[in-house]
């Protein structure tokens, strides 16, 4: 719809404001897929400022509250919004599950789905560079595995700090069948650069 166009012309907190007076996070889920089917087609494309703030607003409530598996509604929406917003919708999206305590098996299997499936290769990176921020946890070696099984070429620097993270958290996941794994994908996607 063409007054869509708004959306490129609002202030950061004017968009906070139309998001909240349109109920965007608690929308239903169909109307969720048709609102991000008309964001990939609208031009020009969002500021990341205004992605960051709609990716927040359309999604972080809904996957924080995973307890099941996403709708294939969700999950349309959200693949939808990560073909064009990856790298906003990472910064919003992926931060926001990686602070989350707990187990969160729904959000780490989503997280490893989009990594697997929708994410651009920098997208990818970044969410690398992300979960090596926080300390690791048996709820995040699935993700790792997920970034590796996209077999991308890594900036030395990043595989670098994975290699010495793994290195360093060995003692606490002596036990860890998930993380021996994960060493084995490292070892064997970059055996010529890991000594």
């Amino acid at each position: 719809p063409p007054e869509l166009s708004i959306l490129n012309s609002c202030s950061p907190s004017q968009l906070q404001g139309l998001c909240s007076f349109l109920q965007l996070s608690t929308c239903p889920e169909p109307f969720l897929v048709r609102f991000c089917s008309w964001l990939l087609a609208l031009t020009p494309d969002l500021s990341y400022t205004s992605a960051a703030i709609l990716a927040e607003q359309l999604f972080l409530r809904r996957v924080l509250s995973l307890t099941q598996p996403p709708s294939r509604h969700l999950m349309a929406a959200l693949t939808a919004f990560c073909s064009k917003y990856s790298h906003p919708f990472c910064h919003v999206l992926v931060a926001a599950v990686l602070q989350e305590p707990g187990e969160g098996a729904e959000q780490t299997k989503l997280m490893c789905e989009l990594v697997e499936e929708c994410l651009e290769p920098r997208s990818v990176q970044l969410v690398l560079s992300q979960v090596l921020e926080v300390p690791l946890s048996e709820k995040l070696l699935p993700v790792l595995q997920a970034v590796l099984g996209r077999q991308e070429v890594l900036p030395p620097e990043l595989l670098d700090l994975l290699v010495l993270t793994l290195c360093q958290q060995a003692p606490a996941f002596a036990t860890s069948l998930n993380y021996a794994k994960l060493v084995m994908a490292v070892l064997t996607a970059y055996q010529s650069q890991v000594s």
